[in-house]
């Protein structure tokens, strides 16, 4: 019989790089796990960031040290910009109205849709933010930084919030509501996650957002706008927006290394691995398909405007699970021996040309004059 060579089906692997088997199970996120996850860690990014409020006279110095730094680099945005918004309210205005809501919007939004259109990435996506936070609140513990508003009138800096404050919900404390400036930390000003965030909701939109000029417009104005108007009203240093995008750089180098613990974690719990693709597309360009079932319906990931789109996923890449198929017995016809002809003692259906003999077979000839009865074993039987 022929024979086929086996193929063996790739193996999906989840963050730790260990298989994900029966005795491992992938699980599929639910909304109902991961909205209090990610309430959880800005609550405790919150707290932490009140938490962090160091000495004010420490503040200041770091927030002098900056303009200083930025003065021998011959860095001076900031003071240009924040002139422009207090002179001219057509801007300033909606540039408070976008410092004090966009943070809270862009990013939630963004991230709901990454987890119900794509699912793949949003792990990783998720990760990477939550990793990239936790950094900028170590940077507020270690190191307090008064924001220019708060400086001195002297060093030429206006509150742009407070001057527009009628305009808004804001009051003198920042983009906290009025009444509400005590629950905020008016010192965590460096690293800016203001430019953080929006760097990382440009990168989603550019790298996920379908690959259309709009689209991809938005991701990049967005961070460069984000960048200005925390300058402009005087919320952050230059400095401050540089350490942002640093910031969200070391997250995302970090992330790999993160889900590997998690995973490991929850293997050890025996809560299961996830099995997910790694952000880049490593694991989901090769299995999308498995992985995407793995998650919520396997709705789709199109990368830069190419590849399969929503449900797709489910016809690319996909491993087929072999199917055992039931091993059908020879069947043997009886064969019907020629008068006269010798035929050796073989299983019916054997096809033999004359004279042939399988090995070992006995061959017996009858006697001369002998009747068929007493024919030896071999002798061709009595047609009937």
């Amino acid at each position: 019989m022929p024979q086929t060579e086996a193929t063996e089906a790739p193996v999906i692997r989840g963050a730790t790089g260990a298989p994900v088997t029966e005795a491992t199970p992938s699980i599929r996120l639910r909304w109902w796990t991961e909205l209090p996850l990610i309430l959880l860690v800005y609550g405790a990014y919150s707290a932490g960031r009140l938490l962090a409020r160091g000495d004010t006279s420490s503040a200041v110095d770091h927030g002098l040290a900056i303009l200083r730094i930025e003065k021998a680099l011959s860095l001076n945005a900031e003071h240009p910009l924040n002139r422009l918004f207090t002179r001219e309210p057509w801007i300033g205005i909606p540039a408070d109205f976008l410092y004090a809501s966009l943070h809270y919007l862009v990013t939630p939004v963004l991230l709901v849709w990454l987890f119900r259109s794509r699912t793949v990435r949003y792990r990783a996506a998720r990760t990477w933010l939550m990793t990239s936070t936790f950094i900028g609140l170590i940077g507020f513990t270690l190191l307090p930084t008064c924001p220019p508003r708060l400086l001195d009138p002297s060093y030429g800096f206006v509150d742009t919030m407070a001057h527009y404050s009628s305009w808004g919900w804001w009051g003198g404390e920042a983009s906290a509501p009025r009444g509400l400036g005590g629950m905020t930390n008016q010192y965590a000003a460096m690293p800016s996650l203001h430019v953080g965030w929006a760097l990382w909701c440009g990168v989603i939109l550019w790298r996920f957002g379908g690959g259309s000029r709009l689209v991809r417009t938005a991701a990049v104005v967005y961070p460069l706008v984000t960048t200005i108007v925390v300058m402009g009203t005087a919320n952050h240093y230059f400095l401050d927006a540089v350490a942002g995008a640093a910031v969200m750089g070391a997250g995302l180098l970090l992330t790999p290394l993160v889900l590997r613990i998690v995973d490991q974690c929850r293997v050890s719990l025996g809560l299961g691995a996830v099995a997910d693709g790694r952000f880049g597309g490593e694991v989901a360009d090769r299995f999308g398909g498995e992985v995407a079932d793995r998650f919520d319906g396997g709705h789709g990931d199109q990368v830069d405007g190419v590849g399969p789109r929503r449900g797709e996923w489910r016809d690319r890449g996909r491993v087929e699970e072999p199917v055992e198929e039931p091993v059908e017995e020879p069947v043997t016809p009886v064969a019907v021996a020629s008068p006269g002809s010798v035929s050796p003692i073989v299983s019916g259906g054997c096809q033999t040309s004359p004279g042939e003999r399988i090995p070992r077979q006995r061959i017996t000839e009858p006697e001369p004059g002998a009747t068929p009865s007493e024919a030896g074993d071999g002798a061709p039987a009595t047609a009937r």
